[in-house]
């Protein structure tokens, strides 16, 4: 018992300080962050296989939330069970929440951000190279079969042709469902896939009724507002940081005028410079409103539903994958999380290897990392100095 409990913490305290390294030092949006852990969490410390790592990236994508956030919260849960889920949820939230919060209390009193371009100019190229070493060693794994590459093509076609990313992910995992139904045993399977496709339409039902849960009625602000509000958010929203900012210009700036258009547009700039969740938007508008209160209560509130809907997930994901039809569907799922990856990676790349100095920096991060295994949070920390050296020279 003693050494059961001794492993048990040693689990903990593992998942503590890697998460929070990893919020400190993860630039570059969900994908980015996403590769990070699987190089982190699969690669080096073999916690998990890359098999269970996709399964819960796909399961991560069919819930809303912030995806990095829910990885590290399923992969916590995973190593340490319910105490696992918190503290890597939490360790991985509270570094960038800080920074975020020193930046705020910088903007409220200077009334302009912090200039950090040459910092991205290093780090964005780093960042793809990263991307591309996780889809290489998740593809592998995930593309079990040519008609799964189809799949994985088809849904990467379908995402550049701006289907919606949910559609995509369904799509793809019923129609790995519905070929294995046409097995010889198919009688067997059949009412498995009218479940899922039923659980499906249910859940893409509930879903589309987001934008009515957003009162167009003047809102006082008030704290329990604030903290309600950022709940609602994080319970139904999918997409990019622009979904989010759709969401906030809508309510914060339009209907409830807590906000101008400029500090809700900085607001945002700020979730995507710093490391760590994008999520952390919440945290400098709620500082803009009522400084470190309010920059608290909002941050738990967009988190909160994350670790809820892992919660509930997580457990189910070993059960899903015994299940030879719901087997399957996560297999389409998981090569069609593989294409929305990719397809984030093409529009990085176009963004950010733009002359020949982001050109060397991406393809000597892809060779680091493929060929001597450097740990990305190196080369992140390696891109951002020469980023910035070379802005400062220019």
């Amino acid at each position: 018992m003693t050494e059961n409990k001794t492993s048990n913490s040693n689990n903990l305290w593992e998942l503590f300080i890697l998460f929070l390294r990893l919020g400190t030092t993860a630039f570059g949006g969900p994908a980015a962050h996403i590769a990070m852990m699987e190089d982190e969490v699969v690669r080096r410390r073999k916690w998990l296989t890359r098999e269970n790592f996709l399964d819960m990236l796909g399961a991560t994508n069919l819930i809303p939330g912030p995806n990095s956030t829910e990885m590290a919260i399923h992969v916590g849960y995973d190593r340490g069970g319910w105490a696992g889920l918190l503290i890597a949820g939490v360790s991985f939230i509270v570094p960038a929440t800080v920074i975020v919060m020193v930046i705020a209390w910088a903007y409220a009193r200077f009334g302009q951000l912090p200039q950090a371009a040459g910092i991205l100019y290093g780090v964005k190229p780093v960042v793809l190279a990263i991307i591309l070493q996780a889809l290489w060693g998740l593809g592998r794994t995930a593309v079990k079969s040519p008609f799964l590459g189809g799949v994985a093509l088809l849904a990467t076609l379908l995402n550049f042709g701006g289907l919606n990313e949910l559609l995509v992910l369904l799509g793809g995992g019923t129609l790995a469902a519905f070929r294995r139904t046409l097995a010889p045993d198919w009688r067997e399977h059949l009412r498995a896939l009218g479940v899922l496709v039923l659980l499906a339409a249910l859940f893409l039902g509930l879903i589309s009724l987001a934008p009515y849960l957003r009162s167009a009625a003047r809102e006082s602000f008030s704290l329990p507002a604030l903290f309600l509000y950022f709940v609602k958010v994080g319970s139904v929203l999918y997409g990019s940081g622009y979904v989010l900012l759709a969401f906030l210009q809508a309510d914060l700036v339009g209907n409830w005028q807590w906000l101008t258009s400029g500090q809700l547009l900085d607001a945002t700039a700020v979730g995507q410079l710093t490391p760590g969740p994008v999520f952390t938007t919440a945290t400098f508008i709620g500082y803009l409103l009522d400084g470190s209160r309010g920059a608290l209560v909002a941050t738990a509130g967009i988190f909160l539903p994350a670790f809820f809907f892992v919660a509930v997930s997580g457990p189910l994901i070993p059960r899903l994958r015994r299940s030879v039809v719901a087997g399957a569907f996560l297999d389409g799922l998981n090569v069609a999380s593989l294409a929305l990856m990719a397809v984030v990676a093409w529009f990085l790349g176009r963004a950010a290897v733009i002359d020949v100095t982001t050109v060397l920096l991406a393809v000597g991060s892809a060779v680091l990392l493929l060929r001597f295994r450097l740990n990305s949070a190196w080369l992140v920390l390696g891109g951002a100095i020469v980023g910035y050296a070379a802005k400062g020279i220019g």
